[in-house]
């Protein structure tokens, strides 16, 4: 069977996506593609496309030419004896199961800021979503779909964050591809490490990674039958979803899993040693009434909590940035030895990652969204202030550099050093010095420094998205100049992004819907080939990246163009902080 939308490309597409758009038509052929797509007449029973999975039939719907399956369990609820293990299967069924509204996010504290939301304590919530492409009525399509797949970890600093937020329509009916969303476990449900959970002969600690493993997984076995390619999957996420994609990158239980990486604002996951991270499970048991022991009575103890109490211990919303966004328990991603073996910086720089080509960037003004958030809860609202800076630099750079205070700690005269390459006099306010010191600090330089090591190992493409006009879906606030703030490109690839419950969507004007056109265009190219570069572009306008004189590809605010990577080096300052920080300790 043929499956074709009844609607036409647009008129305002680029005439290369209108190609693109006119060959996409996925065919369904039972001997070239088993219990692919069907679609039911008028007078059927069903009202959208069925596709059968490992588990059972589901039931999406088509709308503007992209055919939407929500909500589909991947896995079963890991609730009662399954939390804390990792991942299973979900139990099968025969009636199509109607995928048509997205599943619960996973249980989470608070939104930081507005960017996602709104908290619960929901433990049933591993669920996927798939959109795929089709095009006008009676147009004829490829003789086997096969279409990259793009595989999306969302951000939320593993504390919040849910797939629900992001429209997938865009980069599949544009770029022709399958794109897939999924939710998985956050904060205390998902990192967490206890010598009596750790003792039970399964793998631990990083839940939500391993989640994020058997999606993968499930995606490799049942992409297809959406008219996907399970042997091209790019996985790719944004802020922490980076940080998980680099975490695949880096497992060795995601070995074969992948054929591309993207790395969107966060290219070295946020790492706690084992030994610290058990310490602050322990606390949390015993916070939890559970006590010190690290029997299996302990264990089954922390399994018995009531959902609403293990969320009261993750922590609560912050007021001022500086405060922990976490309680005192979560540890984040975790050096366990076996899904992350090692210190990523290790890893990377003595190879033992998989190996595959990664498009790997940041925003111009990454550090701003963290002052948007420590605004937004102040009241009154107030622009920040030099004091505030100073005091955040004293704090920040006087102690260990290390997660959970772990060595080695920054030099004496460390706060005077960085305060010395943000003086005040050089930017329009505080808060434009403070975001520009967190941008450097906390991704920019991060991110340079890992370039510098991937790219003399794999195809590498580096990119900073530099549109100072990109819409803020945060409330106005007194004073505040947000710029090419954190997650303010999630907009030119998810339509309509708006952070999350709180958030206010804004439609992108033409420039900025250009400048999406061609990001789309680049991402989706780099999903089919490794290549940002599409098959017309025989100069290829975004250059490879060389370790010894880069370039990167600046991202608007009127198209693309591209910049050495000294521009890099000495915008974010990189040169002073290769000398300060501690790279296989960098913290969020």
């Amino acid at each position: 069977m043929i499956i074709c939308a009844n609607r036409a490309p647009s008129s305002s597409l680029p005439t290369r996506f209108k190609n693109i758009l006119l060959r996409s038509c996925l065919i369904s052929i039972a001997a070239m593609m088993p219990a692919a797509f069907a679609l039911a007449s008028n007078a059927g029973r069903h009202s959208g496309p069925i596709v059968q999975t490992s588990e059972g039939p589901v039931e999406g719907f088509v709308t503007h030419g992209v055919a939407e399956f929500l909500g589909i369990p991947y896995a079963a609820p890991p609730v009662g004896n399954l939390r804390w293990r990792p991942p299973v299967a979900h139990a099968s069924w025969q009636s199509p199961l109607k995928a048509t509204a997205f599943g619960p996010a996973c249980a989470q504290i608070y939104e930081l800021g507005v960017f996602a939301g709104p908290a619960n304590n929901n433990e049933d919530c591993l669920y996927i979503n798939i959109f795929t492409p089709t095009i006008g009525k009676g147009e004829r399509g490829p003789a086997h779909a096969k279409l990259p797949v793009m595989f999306w970890s969302y951000g939320g600093g593993w504390v919040d964050g849910e797939s629900n937020d992001y429209d997938g329509s865009k980069l599949a009916k544009q770029g022709n591809t399958v794109v897939v969303t999924f939710n998985y476990r956050l904060n205390l449900f998902g990192d967490l490490a206890h010598p009596a959970l750790d003792n039970e002969g399964h793998l631990f600690g990083n839940y939500g990674i391993l989640d994020n493993q058997f999606a993968l997984r499930w995606v490799h076995n049942n992409i297809a039958n959406f008219g996907g390619d399970p042997n091209n999957v790019t996985i790719l996420g944004q802020s922490a979803g980076s940080r998980n994609t680099a975490s695949e990158v880096l497992s060795p239980l995601a070995k074969g899993l992948f054929a591309h990486a993207i790395f969107e604002s966060g290219a070295i996951p946020t790492e706690t040693p084992l030994s610290i991270a058990e310490a602050k499970g322990v606390a949390f048991a015993v916070a939890a009434g559970c006590g010190s022991g690290t029997t299996p009575a302990v264990a089954q103890c922390l399994r018995n909590l009531p959902a609403a109490t293990v969320e009261a211990l993750a922590g609560s919303q912050p007021t001022t940035y500086g405060d922990s966004a976490n309680s005192a328990y979560i540890a984040g991603l975790i050096t366990d030895g076996q899904i992350l073996p090692a210190p990523a910086i290790q890893q990377y720089q003595t190879g033992n990652f998989n190996h595959v080509p990664i498009l790997d960037g940041d925003v111009e003004n990454e550090g701003n969204f963290a002052l948007a958030g420590t605004e937004y809860y102040e009241s009154p609202r107030a622009p920040l202030t030099e004091t505030q800076f100073n005091t955040y630099v004293t704090n920040a750079y006087s102690g260990n550099a290390g997660p959970g205070g772990s060595p080695p700690a920054y030099p004496s005269g460390t706060p005077a050093q960085v305060s010395a390459q943000y003086p005040l006099s050089a930017y329009p306010s505080a808060q434009q010095q403070w975001g520009a010191l967190e941008t450097d600090a906390n991704y920019s330089c991060p991110t340079h420094h890992v370039d510098q090591i991937l790219a003399q190992q794999v195809p590498l493409y580096a990119y900073e998205f530099r549109d100072q006009t990109a819409p803020f879906y945060f409330p106005p606030m007194p004073g505040f100049v947000a710029q090419a703030y954190h997650t303010s490109d999630i907009q030119y690839y998810w339509p309509l992004y708006h952070g999350g419950a709180a958030g206010i969507p804004h439609p992108l004007d033409k420039q900025q819907e250009n400048l999406s056109d061609d990001l789309v265009a680049a991402w989706t190219n780099f999903a089919r080939t490794g290549n940002p570069n599409g098959p017309a572009d025989s100069n290829q306008p975004w250059p490879r990246y060389s370790a010894s004189s880069g370039p990167f590809l600046a991202e608007g605010p009127v198209g693309l163009s591209t910049e050495s990577d000294a521009f890099w080096v000495a915008e974010h300052h990189c040169t002073f902080w290769d000398k300060v920080l501690v790279y296989q300790s960098t913290v969020q």
